[in-house]
């Protein structure tokens, strides 16, 4: 690894404008996006993929590879992505940062610990809950109903026990009511965070986050229970973005981490911008499959942050394929062209979509050693057919050497093709409608149908002034529709919207769906059966 100095020093950022974490760690000081205000920004490049399968399709793996391509064919690029949560990394997925040739370092220190940000977000989310039952024990002068506190605890960790709990019991413990757990990042204290344009507008979406209503229905915010200054405090750190660097050192700016089937799923708006003042291009990706994932990015990051995408790559493996066609996860090592051809509506419907936001799109597919020659041109003579540009990535094995012909690809469609980006639907349309538009243009489905409870949160919100604000949609990643067993390019389903819950200082409503949970839960063998320290000390496992 180079010193992380020498890092910030090869996209312009001067050694005062970097807090060093260790030698190959660093956080980005305001300033230096003061100094660059002037600088035209880069061009924007998200990273998106299918629908994610047990395979793995390698969408930050393929980010970070395609970083380090540009930047080897002489287009100064930063990588933009979003920091691992340890609950996935000790669950199921494991670490999160790429590997082999086209990994960030120090990988370890990422997948783990880091910066302490996600800490830092814990504990201001759980700092906001102590004050607010302590509210209530010290006399409830706002008249809360403890029947209707919105604000969970949070934790970093799969832990399904903790999903639904009762606090308060026992003699001067405070009030008696039922709460919970969610993982950190599906804290609307992360969503903030990574939606905020600097200290003071994080303060002020801090202020308006609603947790609790009041005995006359009305919003108790955080500003009101008094937390806010205290929790910016917590924060003074994790909102500055961390810079580390890849495999080939190219410059990686790592910050904020929600999760894309229960959160928004971008990595900081901060973190982007100041991207966008420093390199040529800056690619970056949204979490798991590009009906979550890249529809948030477009429709609540851009459209917040007055983004500009200018191209989407749509990560695709022979593997996802077979699996979305129909062969058993045993099976997907083992040619199969039936299967190959029924799974190609799953990449036709993604790209579909993604033109639909008015942006260029071409095709990355990820190479595995088990592909077959004419599985690969299978594929890429699908693309042809649809227009769109398909090449081969290597990265993994080959690091910016496997990913030369996917950068020039990108490069010629961004000289060639212009976007025109347009969110999928306008903030005056009620909230029924916009998730209606999702469920139809995004998902392919009949409709939705709205449970009693939900009807009646959208009824309140709209009443209450909400109703402009964006819909995030919390839904399985695995299916366009709300069903995980709907693979391929399902049609004719319904989606099941279950609960609705308001997250005014992120600035968007989320929409759950189907069995998702806030709080995901630890599979048979989890990832932390295997992640041990080796005889030398070092972690093993982890990736």
């Amino acid at each position: 690894m180079k010193p992380i100095l020498e890092v910030a020093a090869s996209c312009g950022i001067a050694e005062q404008h970097i807090e060093l974490y260790g030698r190959y760690k660093g956080k980005i000081e305001p300033g230096i996006r003061e100094e660059a205000r002037n600088r035209p920004d880069g061009k924007l490049v998200l990273v998106t993929a299918m629908n994610p399968t047990p395979a793995g399709e390698g969408k930050t793996l393929t980010t970070i590879g395609l970083a380090q391509s540009l930047n080897a064919i002489g287009r100064t690029t930063i990588a933009a992505l979003r920091e691992p949560s340890l609950g996935p990394c000790f669950g199921m997925k494991g670490g999160a940062t790429g590997s082999n040739k086209a990994q960030l370092l120090p990988s370890e220190d990422i997948n783990l610990h880091f910066t302490g940000d996600l800490h830092a977000i814990t504990a201001a989310h759980n700092l906001l809950a102590a004050m607010l039952d302590n509210h209530i024990f010290q006399g409830n002068a706002l008249q809360i109903d403890t029947n209707r506190i919105l604000w969970k605890r949070a934790m970093d960790m799969n832990d399904r026990s903790l999903r639904q709990i009762v606090v308060g019991l026992g003699e001067g413990n405070g009030s008696v009511h039922e709460s919970g757990f969610m993982i950190t990042t599906a804290s609307e204290v992360m969503a903030v965070l990574c939606l905020s344009e600097d200290a003071q507008d994080l303060k002020d979406r801090l202020s308006r986050m609603v947790v609790a209503r009041n005995m006359a229905g009305e919003p108790i915010t955080a500003a009101q229970i008094g937390a806010v200054e205290a929790m910016t405090v917590l924060l003074k750190d994790a909102i500055k973005p961390n810079l580390v660097q890849t495999a080939e050192g190219t410059p990686a700016i790592v910050h904020g981490g929600p999760f894309a089937n229960i959160a928004h799923g971008c990595s900081s708006v901060i973190g982007t911008k100041t991207a966008l003042k420093l390199a040529d291009i800056v690619v970056t990706e949204a979490g798991f499959g590009a009906d979550l994932g890249a529809e948030k990015f477009f429709d609540i990051k851009c459209r917040q942050a007055g983004l500009q995408p200018d191209a989407a790559v749509l990560v695709v493996t022979v593997k996802a394929l077979k699996y979305n066609g129909g062969a058993s996860k045993n099976e997907l090592d083992q040619p199969n062209m039936e299967a190959l051809r029924a799974g190609l509506p799953n990449m036709k419907r993604h790209l579909e979509n993604l033109r639909k936001f008015g942006v260029p799109v071409m095709v990355a597919i990820n190479h595995f050693t088990s592909d077959a020659e004419d599985e690969i041109a299978l594929v890429k003579e699908e693309c042809a057919r649809l227009g769109v540009k398909a090449e081969l990535s290597d990265v993994w094995a080959k690091g910016s050497e496997g990913g030369r012909e996917m950068a020039s690809a990108l490069l010629d469609m961004l000289e060639q093709e212009t976007a025109q980006y347009t969110p999928l639907y306008p903030d005056d349309l009620d909230l029924k409608a916009k998730i209606e538009t999702v469920v139809r243009e995004i998902y392919r489905g009949e409709g939705m149908k709205l449970s009693a409870k939900a009807a009646a949160q959208i009824e309140e919100l709209e009443r209450q002034g909400f109703g402009r604000l964006p819909v995030c949609m919390a839904k399985t990643p695995y299916s366009f529709s709300d069903q995980a067993n709907l693979l391929g390019a399902p049609e004719g389903f319904t989606v099941q919207v279950k609960d609705i819950t308001l997250s005014a200082g992120a600035g968007f409503v989320v929409v759950h769906t189907g069995k998702i949970v806030t709080m995901p839960g630890l599979p048979k063998h989890p990832a932390a059966e295997r992640i041990h320290l080796d005889e030398h000390g070092e972690v093993a496992g982890l990736l």
